[in-house]
Formats: structure tokens, sequence, C-alpha cells
């Protein structure tokens, strides 16, 4: 059966793209940010994962306001991004495992998560900017299959925590049971606290993040106590992209399974902030 190396959450704004693109990594403004990436990057170097599972949140690229999935896995031979005027740079196709994406579909939809399935699909900085900053040296070839799997943070009625949280759990045993000798790491993408448009632009809670990143740690089900509108006034109108993270940790399993490696914590990234954490599974 295939294996759940460990998984990583972190943050993603396109400011991040801009930044790589100009070689900023040591610029006083970025370096904090950049500078959780190498233990990361090593600690890939050393689990050696075949695949990569992707919770993110589309922001227009594949899904807009007239169709928006609450839940959709890419099941596409590769996965292609665009020009989405940001002025990052596009990044070379990314491959598919289409094996694993079948087999998540089939025992999702036997858990009873009615999902939209993908043949076809783009991927947006949510999903590439984590690639990007996790193997920033993959150049045209990237040394891990993907798997694209995308909640709705966009277009209410939103997900509840407590959805996303049983969502992660079904991806965890899902890929647990999949026929395969692949070594699988779970990303999710999204978050932390920001809101970058009306009243409140610019709000940033930290207090808030901090003790989410810690739940991760201690109590990862605990922010499933929060409503989504609760969820939006602790940590702003996009901060509710935490969803994934809550999904990514529920993947991996309890508490007893799981050790904590690495965090980092920083603000304020193009207003939003920017937080990163590795987990290895003991299993």
């Amino acid at each position: 059966m295939a294996k759940i190396v460990g998984g990583i959450v972190t943050s993603h704004v396109p400011a991040i793209g801009r930044a790589i693109a100009g070689g900023l990594q040591e610029d006083p403004y970025w370096k904090p940010f950049f500078d959780g990436f190498p233990a990361v990057q090593k600690w890939l170097d050393e689990v050696k994962p075949d695949v990569v599972l992707m919770i993110y949140n589309d922001h227009g690229l594949n899904f807009f306001l007239d169709k928006m999935p609450t839940f959709s896995v890419g099941a596409a031979p590769s996965y292609d991004n665009a020009d989405e005027g940001w002025g990052i740079p596009t990044l070379p196709s990314f491959p598919g495992d289409q094996d694993l994406s079948w087999h998540l579909i089939e025992e999702l939809v036997g858990k009873e998560f009615d999902l939209t399935t993908c043949q076809e699909m783009q991927v947006d900085h949510a999903f590439t900017l984590p690639m990007k900053l996790l193997w920033p040296n993959a150049g045209e070839s990237w040394p891990v299959r993907t798997v694209p799997v995308c909640i709705n943070t966009v277009q209410h009625p939103l997900p509840t925590a407590r959805r996303c949280f049983k969502l992660g759990q079904a991806i965890g045993e899902a890929v647990r049971s999949w026929d395969s000798d692949a070594r699988v790491v779970i990303i999710g993408s999204g978050g932390l606290s920001h809101q970058l448009d009306g009243e409140r632009a610019g709000f940033i809670n930290k207090a808030f993040d901090l003790q989410f990143m810690d739940s991760l740690i201690k109590d990862p089900a605990w922010a499933t106590k929060y409503s989504v509108d609760e969820l939006v006034e602790l940590t702003g109108t996009q901060g509710i992209e935490l969803l994934m993270w809550i999904a990514a940790r529920a993947a991996l399993g309890s508490v007893d399974q799981v050790k904590h490696l690495h965090s980092n914590y920083h603000i304020p990234i193009s207003n939003t902030a920017a937080g990163l954490m590795v987990f290895e599974n003991l299993d």
C-alpha cells in the first residue's frame, strides 16, 4: 500500500512568484519568509516523495463564479498554469498521477463526498507557488507526480471546517488504501489571516494564527468548532483559506501518528500572514 510520508502547509500570494522571478529571496522584506524553506527542502530530499497531493483553492483560473464546485479532484495526465495577470512566470507542466486520482475519486464518492472530476484542469498560483518554493531547482522536469484537490473558498456557501476535516480524513484513508508502493506527501496551500478588500482590508490576526498553528500539533480538529462566518471574522475574508490546512492536517492522522518538524511565521507578506509547517508521519 502507498505511504504518506508527511505533510506541508504553507501560504501563497502572487507576490511570492514575482519575488522569486526577481531574485529577491535575500531582500530584507522577503528574507524572513524564504528563510523558512531550506529546512523543508532538505526534508523532502531525505524522504523523497513520489507524489504530491495538493489541497488548494482556485482563484478563477480554472473555476469562476458561474461554476464553482465545493470539492474537485484533478484526473488529468498533466496540469498547466497560465498568466493570471500578476506578472508571475508560467512554470513547466506538472505531471499527474491518474491512477491515484481515480482511486481517490472512487474512494471519496464511496464515502458520500460529491466531487467534480476534472479530466482537464489548469492550476493557479495556489498550486504552482508551493511547488516552486519546495523544489526551486526543478527546472523543466518536476521530480514528483501530482494530484490537485480543490476546495471552494470563493463563492458562498463554503464548506465548513468540520466538513473539510472529514474530507482530509477520507483523503488520508484513500491514499493509504491505494495499491501502490508510492510515497505521498500531502500539501495544504492557503492562508493564513488576511483580507484584501472591504472595510477590513489589511486585517491580520497574529494571535489567532499562532493559536491555530499550535492546534495542528496538539489538537488538529480544534478549528472545526468555528463556523465559516466565525472563521472569516477571526481571519479575514481570504483567511478562510485555512480550510486547506485543516484538510491537509486531517489527512495525516492523529497526534500519535504525526511528528511536527518545522514551523515559520512572518508578517506581512503582501498584506498576508505567511505561515509554514512540516509534519512527518510516524507509521
